[in-house]
């Protein structure tokens, strides 16, 4: 059943109502095929770029929609209730646009954002790289100066939609001046010297492929260094607070449609001559499930609403990415157990659900990361 919401305005209700008919329309009759394919949604991405679902958390003024974080993250956790990887790549591209609209000169803002946010463009991160995970101040794509702009050189790791976006937000080193020596540029999906390596075979999300990007000798125009040369960790950390959140709204989603499979199965499933969500043991089992997703909606909603408030929110990003994604994995995790042997089963999305749940406590920072960020703001007052 659908999540209960309490929106802050009636355009955000519109908004909600608009994506659940999206959702049941475009996106669930096509996502157990295209999963089992491992084919690319992209017609999905311009549905809900034509939508307006695509540029919801940025200004008005560059294309964006206006909208709240907290409006902004229950869309994504409404995507994320049909179709997983779809969510994670909408969280990804809004990820994309954030050093432009947070970091960039009003130039940039006024050239690169209303692309970026048309919905008739899709972005890719790229920030990770084989030896620089969590530790970003080690990565070694260098940027070099030239005549005309920079050059970039280096290869990146884990990037969803390496091959099919229409522009890489990328992190590059142009100084040797440890976390001060990184930049942030804007890389043209088309530009000379961009190749793919082939998609890495995931354990789930096979809508949402990742690859490796390599940068031999990319030529990027100046214009595309965003703000200053530099500041580069500062956007990506303040990009990763923001991403984190939209992690923590798509694992809750998942958790919730796991959920929802898990008390329709057991309200029609009958042992013994009983309902099995009659037998305590289940329905205690289900409560606590409830409990999970419920709570992991509120501390992204909480984080989502300090941010929007424009008060400090690392701390609370953190425990929301830790606390759904660790819900998410528990709860698919026991809506197999309520199934039985037919949760195991393909006849059912629960052990897609699993799968894809594992990973949402890997990306946009481990959970073990998330706790050093959480003990380290708790601790330095």
């Amino acid at each position: 059943m659908p999540a209960t919401r309490l929106m802050p305005t009636d355009e955000a209700t519109d908004l909600i109502e608009l994506t659940r008919e999206i959702c049941l329309k475009e996106l669930a009759p096509q996502v157990d095929e295209a999963e089992r394919a491992r084919v690319f949604p992209e017609a999905t991405f311009r549905t809900l770029g034509r939508a307006g679902l695509l540029s919801l958390p940025y200004p008005e003024e560059f294309g964006g929609a206006g909208q709240p974080y907290e409006v902004y993250l229950q869309v994504v956790e409404e995507i994320a209730s049909a179709w997983m990887s779809v969510a994670v790549g909408v969280s990804v591209h809004s990820l994309t646009a954030h050093p432009v609209a947070t970091f960039g000169t009003r130039e940039q803002q006024e050239t690169l954002l209303e692309g970026m946010l048309s919905g008739e463009q899709l972005g890719a991160y790229c920030l990770s790289e084989p030896l620089a995970g969590s530790d970003i101040a080690s990565m070694t794509t260098r940027a070099t100066r030239t005549d005309d702009g920079w050059s970039l050189k280096g290869t990146k790791a884990w990037i969803s939609h390496a091959g099919h976006a229409d522009y890489y937000t990328t992190f590059a080193r142009t100084s040797d001046d440890g976390s001060k020596g990184l930049s942030t540029f804007i890389v043209p999906g088309d530009a000379a010297g961009l190749t793919f390596a082939e998609p890495e075979r995931k354990m789930g999300l096979h809508c949402d492929p990742v690859a490796q990007v390599m940068f031999d000798d990319v030529t990027v125009d100046g214009a595309r260094l965003v703000g200053r040369e530099g500041d580069g960790m500062k956007m990506a950390l303040s990009a990763l607070d923001a991403g984190r959140l939209g992690v923590a709204a798509a694992a809750t989603g998942l958790a919730q449609s796991a959920l929802d499979v898990a008390a329709e199965y057991a309200t029609e499933r009958q042992q013994f001559g009983r309902r099995i969500a009659d037998f305590q043991g289940l329905a205690f089992l289900l409560a606590d499930m409830e409990a999970a997703v419920t709570s992991a909606r509120a501390t992204y909603l909480h984080a989502a609403r300090l941010k929007d408030a424009g008060r400090g929110f690392t701390k609370e990003a953190a425990v929301a990415k830790l606390v759904a994604t660790d819900a998410a994995m528990r709860v698919t995790t026991d809506a197999v157990q309520v199934l039985g042997g037919a949760g195991y089963t393909e006849d059912f999305p629960l052990e897609r659900y699993m799968r894809e749940a594992k990973v949402t406590q890997i990306f946009e920072g481990t959970n073990q990361i998330q706790r050093v960020v959480i003990a380290r703001q708790l601790l330095s007052r």
